[in-house]
């Protein structure tokens, strides 16, 4: 039997704008096009139906903005990174924006086993109809959030599981979560900045942080209102340092 070289390859995108409206199968669809159309030599799975070897760190909510997503291929060959990354974005809809694209080396895992935390901003949209003496007031906001959250030695809310419902601890899961001024870029408003638990062994979504928050001031959280961001997602070191997953693959030269 001949021994095929495969190449593992990790690409990074930002999902802003109208894209943000797309769900996380029609994300996959829509590269599985884009890569048919770019020419990059993936590589497809046997049997009766193939379909592109391809993987999702981290898939996001639908209408959640984001600079840090990745997605894992296998390719039989592949262009230089720069190269890539130009015939990518050559054929991306508008809100869909390539930023990294690097080889991982052999044995690495696949960015769905590999995610361990990710961070997040979160910030009052331009039309909102929320009074804004409340919001204006950054310091009275950081006084209500560390009765909730810092002053506390556990925060128990209820997560909503396949199974039912069970009880988890926000201080196990929630790494940082504070006020940020007012900018802006958040129409002169104070916003939010969480760092959270997130992959396969635990997570937990900014929305349920956000409604616990708000419900401990006995207000209805405004979703619609918020725009939620995701800066990025990281793996965590042996030594507890964080590393972004494009930081574990090399850019192609050649």
């Amino acid at each position: 039997m001949v021994e095929v070289y495969v190449l593992k390859i990790r690409i990074k995108f930002r999902k802003l704008g109208v894209m943000k409206f797309i769900g996380h199968l029609d994300m996959m669809r829509y590269f599985q096009k884009a890569i048919r159309r770019c020419d990059i030599d993936i590589c497809y799975s046997k049997g009766y139906s193939p379909h592109q070897i391809m993987s999702f760190a981290a898939p996001l909510g639908v209408g959640v903005t984001s600079d840090g997503e990745y997605l894992d291929i296998e390719a039989h060959s592949s262009m230089p990174s720069e190269k890539a990354i130009a015939a990518l974005n050559a054929v991306m809809a508008e809100g869909v924006e390539i930023v990294g694209y690097v080889q991982l080396p052999e044995g690495a895992n696949p960015a769905m086993a590999t995610v361990a935390a990710s961070n997040y901003e979160i910030w009052l949209k331009e039309d909102s109809k929320i009074p804004a003496e409340f919001f204006l007031d950054k310091e009275a906001l950081s006084q209500r959030l560390y009765d909730f959250f810092e002053a506390p030695k556990e925060v128990w809310i209820s997560k909503k599981t396949k199974k039912g419902e069970k009880q988890i601890d926000l201080k196990q899961l929630v790494y940082d979560f504070r006020i940020l001024p007012p900018e802006e870029r958040f129409f002169g408003k104070p916003a939010f900045y969480l760092d959270v638990s997130a992959g396969s062994v635990a997570n937990v979504k900014p929305e349920l942080i956000m409604e616990a928050f708000f419900q401990s001031m006995d207000i209805l959280y405004p979703s619609f209102d918020y725009q939620i961001h995701r800066k990025d997602v990281y793996s965590i070191q042996p030594d507890g340092s964080r590393q972004s997953l494009l930081e574990e693959g090399t850019v192609i030269t050649v």
